[in-house]
């Protein structure tokens, strides 16, 4: 099984509507997968009941049960990824002198980039979805500062700048 879910993506595991692994999620008539909770906010708020990916409509709203299948796999995803996660924080656990990542509870890793949009410093964990996701992509990083916010102009919202003439 572990060569097989080597094969497999967080991309594939991620419910379209919050953006974060399955929990309990259930499969539509039209083949889509969701978290339970999800679809079922998202057809409350929308009548009549259609799915988000494809729009298909459903006249009567369809009877979801959780897909045991995908629940397991979704399960040993995440317990895969926490394993990965812990492993390689303890080489990366901030130092003194060192920028602790803003997006971390418990023990704070260390910073790999700064982000001047968000205005927070994140470690290789949380700094993934800046990389990856297209939204994100776009937003500018820095190697790693502290205290961002006192950094930041406040008329030209941009990062102060130190001149020295000669």
């Amino acid at each position: 099984m572990s060569a097989a879910s080597s094969l497999w993506t967080e991309d594939q595991f991620l419910c379209s509507i919050c953006l974060d692994v399955f929990t309990d999620p259930v499969s539509t008539p039209c083949g889509h997968n969701f978290c339970k909770a999800c679809i079922s906010e998202h057809w409350d708020r929308n009548v009549p009941s259609q799915c988000p990916n494809c729009k298909e409509v459903f006249n009567i709203k369809p009877e979801l049960q959780v897909n045991t299948f995908i629940s397991e796999m979704a399960a040993q995803f995440r317990q895969s990824a926490q394993q990965k996660a812990s492993s390689s924080s303890e080489q990366h656990v901030v130092k003194p002198g060192e920028v602790p990542c803003d997006a971390c509870t418990g023990t704070r890793l260390k910073a790999l980039k700064s982000c001047l949009v968000c205005l927070e410093s994140y470690c290789e964990t949380h700094l993934e979805p800046h990389l990856t996701r297209p939204g994100l992509k776009k937003h500018q990083l820095i190697d790693p500062l502290e205290n961002l916010e006192s950094r930041m102009c406040v008329k030209y919202d941009k990062l102060l700048e130190l001149w020295r003439t000669l």
